[in-house]
């Protein structure tokens, strides 16, 4: 068991099932969330809860946060009771959410300032990884905090991968996530197209899926589309919020407008909080 007391804060679709990973992995975990009654199942797992940020960063080594976007964030180290109200040295917090480069190296920087450690190590997957502790974990900071960090890394994802700076994690964590809305995109816009002019979207997932433009998330999505029903294993609002983030960060490309327009009226219609995949619902009306 690792001596390592570890602390959590946010208990959404994600961070929930990685607390529960960490738990079974033997390690000391207290939790802090906004809304109380999230804490219930993870307290009856083994956790324990913290009053406040503050109170969570005084009793635990490393510090976790897995929020929705960077106000959230922001919020957490530098709101009452936050991280950087009281600040306290030597201490590693670790971002994990998907927030912009600069706010990462906001962070970074005012971590540093008060002699506290920081690492932003947002992921690739979704909910089922997460569960399965099979996330990719995209890093940036400090090579020796990496290290001090790697062995919950290790529970939580299949692989994690040291970067280099602050910022370049979330580089990477938005780069992929734009390649996500352009597969996505594209997928439904292939059925839709097959199924226009006669082709079944049973036989055209086949084909799809057999072939060499098949992949892993063509597979995931394709009960979904047959079903007409897209639960959020990852919410579409989310990424309509990613593709911003990334045109902040100055992706320029042809398909990124278009691509961001799509998002944003499916969002606009009502379906920021079904599944990215429900971009089909979206382009059935159009």
């Amino acid at each position: 068991m690792s001596t390592l007391k570890l602390g959590w804060v946010g208990l959404g679709n994600m961070g929930k099932p990685m607390v529960k990973n960490l738990l079974r992995a033997g390690f000391a975990v207290t939790v802090f969330n906004r809304t109380k009654s999230k804490e219930k199942e993870l307290i009856d797992a083994g956790a324990k809860s913290a009053d406040s940020p503050q109170e969570l960063a005084e009793n635990c080594d490393v510090i976790f946060t897995m929020l929705s976007n960077d106000v959230a964030v922001k919020e957490i180290f530098e709101g009452a009771n936050g991280f950087l109200s009281k600040p306290i040295q030597e201490k590693l917090f670790i971002d994990m959410s998907t927030v912009s480069p600069e706010t990462s190296r906001y962070l970074s920087t005012a971590c540093n300032k008060h002699g506290m450690n920081f690492l932003e190590a947002p992921v690739s997957g979704s909910v089922k990884p997460a569960q399965d502790g099979t996330l990719i974990i995209l890093i940036g900071g400090t090579a020796e905090n990496y290290e001090k960090a790697k062995p919950v890394f290790d529970v939580l994802g299949k692989l994690s991968i040291y970067l280099g700076g602050a910022g370049v994690g979330s580089s990477a964590k938005l780069a992929i996530n734009y390649l996500l809305g352009l597969n996505l995109q594209g997928f439904a816009e292939t059925i839709l197209f097959a199924e226009k002019n006669g082709v079944s979207k049973q036989d055209m997932l086949t084909i799809v899926n057999e072939s060499a433009c098949g992949n892993g998330i063509t597979k995931l999505k394709s009960a979904s589309i047959l079903n007409n029903d897209y639960p959020a294993a990852f919410a579409l609002k989310h990424l309509v919020k990613d593709l911003n983030l990334a045109k902040e960060a100055g992706l320029h490309s042809p398909l990124i407008e278009p691509l961001s327009d799509s998002y944003t009226k499916a969002m606009q219609q009502g379906l920021g909080d079904e599944d990215v995949m429900a971009i089909m619902k979206y382009l059935t009306t159009q």
